[in-house]
């Protein structure tokens, strides 16, 4: 399920727009601001892809780190989890303090 930062409801995976209001998911899912925030960080050098225990094998083959160019967007590609894609990234940062 995706999640619309702007009303708060859940959308399924394939959906391009928010069911509630219409918002472009690509833009104003959780996870598309939270890469959006990671990538203009200065302090986030790259971007890890976590997936759950239990995922699926086209999430289990996408878990890595990447560069902030090249991480991948979410939902997977392919996710077959009867929930649906519950990845998410994770920053790894150059500094850790202010």
């Amino acid at each position: 399920m995706r999640s619309c930062t702007l009303c708060q409801a859940s959308s399924p995976d394939a959906a391009s727009n928010c069911v509630q209001c219409g918002a472009d998911l690509s833009l104003h899912s959780a996870t598309a601001v939270a890469l959006a925030e990671m990538k203009a960080s200065p302090r986030v050098n790259r971007v890890r892809l976590m997936v759950a225990d239990d995922a699926c094998p086209a999430c289990q083959a996408a878990e890595g780190e990447f560069s902030k160019e090249a991480t991948a967007d979410l939902p997977t590609r392919g996710c077959s989890h009867p929930l649906g894609c519950r990845c998410f990234y994770a920053p790894a940062l150059t500094d850790i303090y202010p």
